[in-house]
């Protein structure tokens, strides 16, 4: 266990693509920048834009080329993509999007719904994607979703993560990521599987991707913190959930993360009372009450 925490948390804002994947109200790509915008004007530094997948599977992300060719970039920021396969590669590539994520499940059934093939199939397409991307310059961010179980197959053996980490770290991926795509994760689980992954990753950060499916989803990032990690994936107001996985809904808020941070001690270098502010817009915007709580508090915010 490492001796001390993090002294910074990076916060990996994903509500343009996890966030309103699956939502109805299409979110318009003006929307989009203007969003992008106050996100960095509040201190985040790394974005997910968009992610290159069928529009018609998911229509909200059916105007990928057109955000990135809007996206003003900032030095200081890191804006990334989520790609399932060489077509959607192909895709980043011509954006000049410099960094990707590539995810294979570690349950054969969430796999087959989410991309109509096995995971041994998913693995072998994401090692070439990996090795393609690495070509033309990206970073690479390498994720096993369901890693914490799985809605369809209930537990996921923590030897069948360990193995596809094992087989993403062949390609050198810049990143991994730990994804709790059906929302099962626990704190005691959190902290095992990190543990392992910690001692097989070598210099490769680790970084989670947690949803607040069953409520643990401060408590897992707060596990993970005391093993080390320091980079999180959160949704503006709490929005969120893989459309291929029902139930799946509520990834972690980001206000509601960087405010428990805070209170600990932890920095992160965003103004949680310009995030609120940027949330509660957002949610004016979609006409719904965000599942975010520290948003909806009356007292000050500082």
């Amino acid at each position: 266990m490492p001796s001390r925490l993090p002294r910074k948390i990076e916060i990996h804002e994903v509500v343009l693509r996890d966030g309103i994947q699956n939502e109805k109200k299409l979110v318009s790509t003006d929307q989009k920048i203007k969003l992008i915008n106050r996100l960095t004007e509040c201190g985040v530094q790394r974005i997910e834009v968009s992610s290159f997948v069928n529009p018609r599977l998911v229509p909200q992300m059916a105007d990928a080329e057109k955000l990135w060719s809007m996206v003003r970039r900032r030095k200081d920021v890191v804006y990334a993509a989520l790609v399932l396969n060489e077509r959607g590669l192909e895709r980043a590539m011509r954006c000049g999007v410099p960094h990707v994520g590539v995810y294979v499940s570690a349950s054969e059934t969430h796999s087959r719904k989410n991309s109509n093939v096995s995971t041994a199939e998913a693995m072998m397409e994401a090692r070439l994607l990996i090795e393609k991307a690495h070509g033309a310059g990206m970073e690479v961010r390498a994720g096993v979703m369901n890693a914490f179980g799985c809605a369809y197959e209930g537990n996921v053996s923590q030897a069948k993560v360990i193995k596809l980490v094992k087989d993403f770290l062949k390609k050198e991926p810049d990143e991994i990521c730990l994804a709790d795509t059906s929302g099962m994760a626990n704190p005691s689980q959190v902290r095992k599987l990190v543990k392992r992954v910690r001692e097989i990753a070598g210099a490769a950060p680790i970084s989670l991707h947690l949803h607040n499916t069953r409520g643990l989803g401060l408590a897992n990032v707060w596990a993970a913190i005391n093993e080390g990690v320091s980079i999180f994936d959160t949704s503006l107001g709490g929005l969120g959930g893989c459309p291929f996985i029902i139930g799946a809904r509520g990834n972690i808020a980001t206000e509601d993360t960087v405010n428990m941070l805070h209170e600990t001690g932890v920095k992160t270098g965003i103004n949680l009372d310009m995030l609120i502010e940027a949330s509660l817009q957002f949610e004016r915007y979609m006409g719904q009450k965000f599942p975010a709580m520290v948003s909806h508090l009356t007292r000050s915010h500082s």
